[in-house]
């Protein structure tokens, strides 16, 4: 996996404002948020896209979404609700070749899917 801008932002030497850090996750906010809380999640184990995360490791996403949970809670916007987006590859939006999820929350952010 090449360089990318998380491992610089890990590293500290990219300004960023980290919110959350344990022994497997950092989170950071984001620098374009589309929503009034907008927070990514990063392993720092090194994984491009989640099809490359191996199939007998699923605690290593599982660390995401509980660290993001941690990190709503913590924040009081747990029970008003929040959101939370991974994208896999170019044609889903992924923009930076780290796995990442987004924590999105703040306001209500409307219904897509089914």
């Amino acid at each position: 996996m090449s360089e990318t801008i998380f491992h610089k932002i890990k590293r500290r030497e990219i300004p960023s404002e980290i919110v959350y850090e344990d022994d497997h996750v950092f989170a950071f906010r984001d620098i374009a948020p589309q929503a009034p809380v907008h927070v990514l999640f990063v392993p720092k184990q090194d994984f491009a896209t989640l099809n490359d995360v191996p199939f007998d490791s699923p605690e290593i996403v599982g660390r995401l979404a509980t660290a993001a949970a941690a990190y709503a809670k913590k924040e009081g916007f747990a029970e008003r609700g929040y959101r939370i987006v991974m994208n896999c590859n170019e044609d889903a939006g992924q923009t930076v070749f780290q796995i990442h999820l987004h924590v999105l929350a703040g306001a209500p952010l409307g219904h897509f899917g089914a």
